[in-house]
């Protein structure tokens, strides 16, 4: 069988059983087990498959994700993060659109708490968008903020998504997690400009918060003592990876026995909230580790049917430069945004990018942030990205899909802009790798 043919027989059956809803972890086990008899030999096939499988989750660099979701679970279960994002709430009070503002920090938190950008859109429009719609704010400047956060929680530590693109695509995990710091602020940044600008220039978009504002330590108080402990841990572990003290792994396991502490010391953390925080962690990681052992396979599968090199091979034979095979990276990225998650997006694309990344000589750390937003980016844009029709499922069904459309869209310029500007100016993403690890 020629290498497109295998390719299109094994995509096309894998994206049928995603877009009938089967899970990814499931899609990827049932095209293995036929792929395995057609391309590996039958039962030895499947012998060869069960053993790769089971090293790709013994992997040692995987081990920072149950601890970086395990840090998001302890915050939620305990109530730390909730008081932390009120502590945030109180201090801006009075800043225009201030509910918009809080959702981008309070989705930066749920994310790292969830692991999934959809759970926490699901999440917070549940939570936020009620009481923005019954403040008065515009359904755009109350939506979009919301949606908008997916392009920020992957690229801001702690994330165990981060971690896996870096295991998976043999890149450095702590300078792919440092490198994300910047672009991630500055995202940030563009985001909470565009909000209070559109509030300042058109108020009627964010009516004023109701009530005196309060001042002095009833302000202030909350967010020294709510978020000041969560500021030291994040940088306790950026500071033991960047100074070489301790490994990622070492780094996660030291966050999550700080979080531990930290929520012990607040007097909330009981027996009742540490067991539902490892089950929620162990539940999480299943899941992630169970997509890694199917996709694994697939990896292989692809490998042996000629389907990974014959593509490869095509590219490379065409001469193309590096722009035009980076825009369709980008582009592949956007569309599979609109029916995969980023697990997914990941296991399906890597081993075919990742040659492409070795054969121009791209900077690993540079690429891999790129990779990164547009991942994220993906989900958000219209009229299929993912995170639409999450918005969708939570909106008042008074609300038209086209102003759903309307409110993510300043924020897919935004995300496009990055990434734009992270490609022209490459020390945007490794000059802080440079200048804490020397990568």
């Amino acid at each position: 069988m020629i290498w497109w043919q295998s390719l299109l027989i094994l995509f096309g059956i894998l994206t049928v059983l995603l877009l009938v809803g089967l899970p990814a972890g499931f899609a990827f086990l049932a095209i293995n087990i036929v792929g395995a008899f057609v391309y590996l030999g039958g039962e030895a096939g499947m012998m060869q498959v069960v053993r790769n499988s089971i090293a790709s989750v013994t992997n040692f660099s995987l081990t920072p994700i149950p601890f970086f979701i395990l840090m998001g679970e302890v915050l939620f279960h305990s109530g730390l993060a909730m008081r932390a994002i009120d502590g945030f709430d109180r201090a801006i009070r009075g800043l225009p659109a201030r509910l918009s503002v809080v959702a981008i920090v309070a989705g930066t938190v749920f994310s790292a708490i969830s692991g999934s950008t959809i759970a926490t859109t699901a999440l917070l429009g549940s939570l936020l968008l009620p009481q923005m719609l019954k403040r008065g704010y515009h359904p755009r400047l109350a939506m979009g903020p919301i949606m908008a956060i997916g392009g920020v929680d992957m690229l801001i530590p702690p994330s165990a998504l981060t971690v896996l693109l870096g295991s998976l695509a043999n890149i450095s995990i702590s300078g792919l997690l440092i490198a994300g710091v910047v672009p991630g602020i500055l995202m940030a940044a563009m985001f909470l400009g565009w909000i209070i600008y559109s509030a300042v220039r058109h108020p009627e978009l964010a009516p004023p918060d109701p009530g005196a504002p309060v001042q002095g330590w009833e302000r202030w108080g909350p967010l020294v003592i709510n978020v000041t402990p969560l500021v030291l841990i994040f940088v306790m572990v950026i500071a033991a990876m960047s100074a070489g003290w301790a490994t990622p792994t070492e780094s996660a396991a030291l966050g999550a026995l700080a979080t531990v502490i930290v929520c012990g010391l607040y007097r909330v953390l009981t027996w009742k909230v540490l067991m539902q925080a490892l089950a929620g962690s162990a539940g999480i990681t299943g899941v992630i580790l169970f997509i890694i052992i199917g996709a694994t396979a697939f990896s292989q599968i692809l490998s042996f049917s000629g389907a990974t090199n014959g593509f490869v091979s095509l590219v490379q034979g065409a001469s193309l430069p590096g722009w035009a095979v980076l825009a369709g990276m980008i582009v592949i990225l956007l569309i599979l945004g609109c029916f995969v998650d980023q697990v997914s997006m990941m296991l399906l694309t890597l081993p075919f990018f990742m040659p492409m990344v070795q054969h121009f000589q791209w900077d690993p750390l540079w690429w891999g942030v790129v990779y990164l937003i547009c991942m994220q980016l993906g989900l958000l844009t219209p009229p299929f990205g993912m995170l639409l029709f999450t918005m969708r499922s939570v909106a008042p069904s008074s609300i038209p899909t086209r102003e759903i459309f309307a409110a993510v869209t300043p924020y897919v310029i935004m995300g496009a802009l990055m990434i734009a500007l992270v490609l022209a100016v490459p020390p945007i993403a490794t000059w802080l790798p440079a200048l804490l690890l020397g990568k």
